[in-house]
């Protein structure tokens, strides 16, 4: 007789009929079996010893049995056979993926070991079977689509390592941290040598198009990299840097194609050359001359005259632009991170083509690749467009001063350019397709747009050009614009020394080979669709930034995005980038900091009935003595009512609203409330006083006019 301690196989005369046909094989046999092992069957089975399975017995010329083992003389004591068969089954090895102690597989009903494991530690050894299995599915017994799934890999001649969810006592809690893990709910839930697949409709399209086979074939040790980030912006940086200090072999390419006009830059994406750091410093240009003219009422007494000087001030931004850019590749040293100044073109799955400057191309393979190539500024495709007018990625770096500007377009980057340049002196004009800032608060964007106009700022509504036409070559030369109304055939003239395009960007995603491996694109926008998880519809393809479909372009995110993936890629973290309530800043002349929705939205989603709009205008103490405007800094907050009031939109536009939005963002994150904000107390004086005193609502019609401090 057979010791205990050794398992062997069962006759399937041998076991209850219930354990041969499947349906009631909990209530027959009090035990749970997690695990099936899919392979082909072991040769010189003893002669009558046939094989078992839980459920119909496979197709005719199929393997797809669940063996069993058990041990002599244990009635009812099934076990799955498992890759480490000399080990019983309860062993006491938590690191050992042939332990199935920790899924209470073998516990008596109501004593599982799984209920009271913390879930954590449940959730480390989920990840350890993926881990450790070249294939890897959570399944249910009973699901025809889990079935079709076995089959395949039958076919193929894979062997699975099968988790049955629904034959597991706590397979509910296994089935949320899965979907934790992969957000996705149901069931096949399959992992191929540690990639997510997905369930059974993407198993099968990735074995119609080549990409399961290669999956299979490949093992993570043969590809060069584990992770390759295609664009060096602020997201790509982050989630490459995080990838390297888990430990990980992590390449970037970075690449910059220059404008029409031949404009290129270093490392670092838009936000540091051509976006945010630059336009904040030209911005900050703009607010000094607006000081200096306060400095008056202040006492100061100058008799030099005061004049900006372009150049310098473009040297010294591009200088600072240039300390960011080789720290950048500095940081990328430290962690070991490889760069390459090349263009990124996936030439099949896995691989990818790196061609530098001089055209010499490189091939290199990676695990995983995270796509972050962002936008560049889009051109309204009409004569001389190209040839004569400059975009965002031009102005910060313009070797002289642009003279008499019009400034195409109505989102931020156009007014805010608008804004810095009429307040270093020069003439602007503002050309207005439709609305101004869409998709902001429209009752604060057209405050932005009267504001700029007591600035100096022209706007010219409802025309788009139709034609620029080069008059006089120079630095800067003149061009003449036509433009046509929206609204009728009426056409006008202008001379401009500088034509500045801020019309909207384009995803840079149809140019680096992504039909080649089958990534998805919105067609129309290039945008990628994602998952919560910034996954692509190919498994092992990320996205982040800009590129993303539905979601906000701005720096800080593409960051957070990008350092939480590469956790959850990398350091088996949950972690999600949560893109609700956050917070913005536009820098016009007039700042205007957000968080949240619009007034316009916030009407849509809850109906305007349910909201409470609380608003009022403030005088900054810094404006009284400089003699500037009362009742043009404005404040609102949007309430939802049927939820105690919480902050759902805030909104200010006065001086330093970056800053006051910030904290205030933080606290809508933690479920602010009016009340809450009421019982604050504020501090004086300053702008962010307002949001603590606000009593007037929209729906009472009281008059919101500041009167004193």
């Amino acid at each position: 007789m057979r010791t205990p301690e050794r398992l062997g196989r069962v006759p399937s005369s041998s076991l209850p009929e219930s354990v041969r046909c499947g349906p009631s094989f909990r209530r027959s046999w009090g035990a749970a079996l997690p695990w099936e092992r899919v392979g082909p069957p072991r040769r010189g089975a003893p002669c009558g010893e046939k094989e078992a399975w839980l459920g119909p017995p496979p197709p005719s010329g199929k393997v797809g049995a669940i063996l069993f083992r058990v041990a002599s003389g244990v009635q009812a004591q099934p076990r799955p056979l498992l890759p480490a068969p000399e080990k019983w089954a309860d062993s006491e090895d938590p690191e050992d993926p042939a332990s199935l102690s920790f899924l209470g597989a073998m516990q008596p009903p109501g004593n599982s070991r799984l209920n009271l494991e913390p879930r954590e530690d449940l959730r480390r050894r989920l990840w350890r079977l993926i881990e450790t299995n070249r294939v890897m599915i959570f399944s249910k017994s009973y699901c025809p689509y889990s079935t079709k799934v076995k089959e395949l890999f039958t076919d193929l001649g894979v062997e699975c390592n099968i988790l049955e969810l629904d034959l597991v006592d706590d397979g509910p809690r296994v089935q949320e941290l899965l979907l934790e893990i992969t957000s996705q709910r149901t069931v096949p839930n399959i992992f191929v040598n540690k990639i997510h697949m997905g369930g059974c409709d993407k198993t099968i399209q990735a074995h119609q198009s080549g990409l399961l086979q290669r999956l299979l074939q490949d093992d993570s040790a043969t590809y060069d990299y584990d992770l390759i980030v295609i664009g060096g912006g602020s997201g790509g940086l982050a989630c490459s840097k995080e990838a390297a200090v888990l430990g990980k072999k992590v390449m970037v390419l970075d690449f910059v194609k220059p404008s029409p006009l031949g404009t290129s830059w270093g490392l670092g994406g838009t936000c540091v050359n051509v976006g945010c750091i630059p336009k904040k410093l030209m911005h900050q240009a703009a607010l000094l001359g607006q000081a200096l003219k306060d400095s008056r009422k202040f006492g100061w007494e100058y008799e030099e005259q005061v004049k900006h000087n372009w150049e310098t001030m473009t040297e010294g931004i591009q200088n600072h632009i240039g300390s960011l850019n080789w720290g950048y590749r500095v940081a990328l040293r430290e962690k070991s991170v490889t760069y390459a100044n090349s263009y990124g073109e996936f030439v099949e799955h896995h691989k990818i083509k790196a061609t530098n400057r001089k055209g010499q191309e490189t091939f290199h393979t990676a695990g995983k690749f995270v796509i972050a190539t962002g936008e560049r500024p889009r051109y309204l495709g009409i004569p001389g467009d190209k040839e004569y007018c400059i975009t965002s990625d031009d102005l910060f770096s313009l070797p002289y001063c642009p003279g008499k500007t019009l400034v195409v377009g109505a989102s931020y980057v156009a007014l805010e350019c608008a804004g810095f340049l009429a307040g270093i002196g020069l003439n602007v004009t503002v050309m207005v397709r439709s609305v101004l800032l869409r998709g902001f608060d429209q009752e604060i964007a057209e405050k932005i747009g009267a504001y700029m106009e007591l600035e100096g700022v022209k706007f010219l509504r409802r025309y788009v050009p139709v034609k620029i036409q080069q008059l006089e070559e120079g630095t800067p030369g003149r061009l003449k614009v036509v433009a046509r109304s929206t609204e009728g055939s009426e056409t006008v003239e202008e001379e401009y020394n500088t034509v500045l395009l801020a019309i909207g960007r384009d995803s840079c995603t149809r140019k680096i080979g992504l039909e080649k491996i089958g990534v998805k694109i919105n067609e129309k926008t290039g945008k990628i669709p994602v998952n919560d998880e910034e996954q692509t519809n190919v498994p092992y393809v990320y996205a982040i930034g800009d590129v993303l479909e539905n979601k906000l372009e701005l720096t800080p995110v593409a960051i957070q995005a990008g350092k939480l993936l590469a956790r959850r890629l990398f350091g088996g973290r949950l972690e999600k980038c949560d893109y609700i309530n956050v917070p913005t800043t536009v820098f016009t002349p007039l700042e205007y900091g957000c968080c949240g929705l619009s007034e316009e939205k916030a009407m849509e989603l809850y109906k305007k009935d349910n909201i409470e709009v609380y608003h009022t205008f403030f005088w900054p103490l810094e404006w009284t003595v400089a003699g500037r405007e009362n009742n043009t800094c404005f404040g609102k907050i949007i309430c939802n009512k049927r939820d105690n009031n919480r902050v759902i939109g805030f909104h200010v536009l006065g001086p330093n609203a970056g800053e006051v939005t910030q904290g205030f963002a933080a606290a809508m994150k933690c479920g602010l409330t009016k009340q809450l904000l009421d019982d604050t107390i504020g501090i004086h004086p300053t702008c962010g006083e307002i949001f603590t005193t606000m009593e007037i609502t929209k729906s009472s019609g009281l008059s919101i006019t500041e009167k004193g401090c």
